[in-house]
Parts: C-alpha cells; structure tokens; sequence
C-alpha cells in the first residue's frame, strides 16, 4: 500500500534537514538562502543533472563525488546559480569543504547544488560562515524540511516537497523530497532542483537505474516556458535504515520502490508546473488512443510547451485550434480526422472537437471550465493503446515581468 504522508525530506529514517538566511542573496536580508540535508549514515546515492551543453560549476563537481555511488548530505544555495561564474568549482567544491568538517565526513560525500543569476561570483565566504549556524539547526522534523524547502526557492512561490510510504520486502519504507523551480522548465529538467531522501536499502546501481526510470516520466513531462537551465540537477539518497533486504536486482522489491519513488516524483513535478513563473493555472494534457507511448508523450509535450495555447489558456479560450495546431508540428505521424478534444475541470467537460472538426459547444461552460486552476486537455488519437500525461502552464503578464528585471 502506497500512502502520502508528511515529514517531507526528513520522512525518511535518519535525515535531518536546516535552512538558514547566509547572505548569497544580498537584496533580501530575511530570505533563508542556503540548506543542508544529511543522512546519519552513509548513502547509495545517484543523480540526474540538465542536459544543457552549458551546465553549472555544482554539476561537474557533483559527477566527480558520485563516481563511487555513494554520498552523505546536500548542501544548496539559492540566490546565485554559480553558473559561468569566476572560480565556479573551486568554490562549489568549497561549499562542500566547509559542510564535511562540520559534518565529520569528507567532502566528496557532500553533493552541491546552486540556483538562481548566471554569470556572478557566488559568494562563498558567506555560505561557509553560515555553515555552524545550518549545522546547529540540522533536525528530523517537518519544520527541517520546511526551512530546506524555502531556502532553496528562487522565483517560486510556494514551497514545493511531498513524501511517500510503502512496504518493500516486508518493511516500511519512506521516502520524501524537496523541490524548487518555477522558470525555466522544460522537458530534459527545468531549471529544477530535487532532493530525494529513502530510508530503502538499495545498491547504487539499482537506485541510479530507478531514477532515470522515473525521471523520464515525471520531470521530463513538465514544461513551463520552453527554457532548459544550465542547473537542473535530480538527486537521491538511500541508507538503508528501514532495514530491507537490499535492493541488488529487478524483482518485486524493485517494482515497489520504483512505484513509489514514480509517484513522489510525479506528485513534485505537477507542484512545479502549477507554480510556473506568473502561472494561474495547471494544465493536464492526457493523449489517448496513440500508436505508442513515446508518440503520445510527443504530442501532450508540443501541446503543453505551446505558448499560444498557453495564451489561450490564461484567457479563458476555448480555442481548440491552437491545440491541434500544436499537435501537427510536434513531428508526430497522425490522422487529424481522428482527433477528438475535449477541455475539462472541477466546473465540468465539454467537448470541442470530434474527429478533427469544430463542434457548437457551451461557450459560457467552455469559459467556467477554463476558469478553473486545474485545467486538462483530454486528446483522443483514435489509432491505437497507448497513453501519456504531461503537465504545464499558462503564460501570463506576470511572467514578462518577472523575467524582464530578474538579474536586476
């Protein structure tokens, strides 16, 4: 049985979890700005980072602590991405310096992750005065996890973290997360950071391979403004507390803590698209009736990354074209004649399209259901099984705004 519960990062046995205010964000002097998150004991340990051919100083240091799979804590700033920036890795590398003599443990078992400006000096002295400070409130407790969860936020404007319960083996296994991000998402991981916690044991391998399962359908189906950022990183820690048998193979176990870890991360992703920069709404696109998974997910990708249905969206719209017109150019080999679309929510469903033709519908319902925060687009393809979901957002004033003076 697969249960939601609360404690966040710190669901799992043995993690503990700070925020603090340090300073990396200089125009905000209350902001906590910089988390750790520390397991008790070490950790099988596996990550997925941005596929940006320009990636952050944190990335290529993170790769060079998980060659042996295994790790200890996260240390994270928010504020400044350390992305192209002077002396990028010499001081990501300090950051995790500073937090393993805190810790007792050597710094290629920290892992370290920034977020926000590119191009900028991060400000390290101010991450490594903080650290006594980030140590002493470290905590296994829902308001860790909390404290985690905000220092890590950039443009977001709600936390995002989940947690998750199951049995593997016959043990209870936990695991929970936090998360960040808001701009710059886009299928291949947005400008995203996850921190992904178990108490499963699980060898590296077996956990490197059940998060590039699960990434592939839950972070890399979400888009908000078609931007892929030069930080997204994807990480987990296991350390086995919960006291299964150690997950070494495909098999039972595995399927239960893929299944588990699936909907943890699938649950973080939606909070992400709901939070776009500026968004009003979440939009769901579930295609059906494809000839393939792959085809399906194509589809629902090119119809949420669309910035004219985005528009339409944020409008109120029920201008269905525009989701057809998304559909043609996503590359996909399909019969438009047999498209059906509907739009839907909590005020109701109408149906806007049947076999690739306009219907007369309800405009004043079409209206109420777009009015909704939750908003799906249901797309049937009429030639085959598969299926797929992807999440995304609508395009607002709001997000000119944001973006217009982020850096300054």
């Amino acid at each position: 049985m697969l249960n939601f519960i609360g404690g966040g990062v710190c669901a799992a046995k043995g993690f503990r979890a700070a925020g603090v205010h340090a300073g990396v964000k200089t125009h905000a002097e209350w902001k906590k700005d910089v988390a750790l998150i520390v397991s008790d004991v070490d950790c099988a340990a596996a990550a997925v980072f941005t596929k940006n051919a320009v990636k952050a100083a944190p990335i290529h240091v993170d790769r060079k602590h998980l060659a042996d799979g295994r790790a200890r804590a996260v240390i994270a700033n928010s504020g400044n991405a350390n992305a192209c920036a002077p002396q990028g890795e010499e001081n990501a590398e300090r950051m995790c310096a500073a937090a393993a003599q805190a810790l007792g443990c050597k710094p290629e078992d920290v892992l370290v992750s920034s977020t926000g400006v590119i191009g900028q000096r991060i400000n390290v002295e101010a991450v490594e005065a903080a650290i006594p400070a980030l140590c002493a409130a470290l905590e296994r407790s829902a308001e860790a996890s909390d404290a985690a969860g905000h220092a890590i936020m950039t443009t977001d404007t709600v936390k995002k973290e989940a947690a998750v319960e199951t049995t593997v083996g016959g043990k209870t296994v936990r695991m929970g997360g936090v998360a960040k991000g808001s701009g710059m998402i886009h299928p291949n991981m947005g400008t995203m950071l996850c921190f992904l916690t178990t108490d499963c044991a699980i060898s590296p391998e077996m956990i490197k391979t059940a998060l590039l399962e699960t990434v592939s359908v839950s972070f890399n189906r979400i888009s908000v403004d078609g931007d892929t950022s030069t930080n997204d990183t994807c990480c987990v820690l296991a350390n086995g507390l919960a006291g299964n048998e150690p997950i070494t193979a495909k098999g039972p176990d595995y399927d239960a803590f893929l299944a588990a870890l699936r909907a943890l991360c699938t649950e973080l992703a939606k909070k992400m698209a709901s939070d776009g920069e500026g968004a009003r709404h979440l939009i769901t696109c579930t295609v059906q009736g494809a000839k393939s998974e792959k085809s399906a997910e194509t589809i629902a990708k090119s119809v949420v990354s669309s910035t004219l249905t985005k528009a339409a969206i944020f409008g109120a719209d029920a201008n269905w074209g525009r989701v057809l017109c998304a559909m043609g150019y996503s590359g996909e080999d399909f019969d438009p004649d047999q498209v059906n679309v509907h739009f839907a929510s909590a005020a109701g469903d109408v149906q806007v399209c049947a076999k690739g033709r306009g219907l007369d519908f309800d405009e004043d319902l079409a209206k109420k259901v777009l009015t909704e925060h939750d908003v799906e687009i249901n797309i049937s393809m009429g030639e085959g099984e598969a299926s797929c979901t992807c999440w995304g957002c609508d395009i607002t004033y709001d997000y000119i705004k944001i973006n217009g003076d982020y850096r300054t």
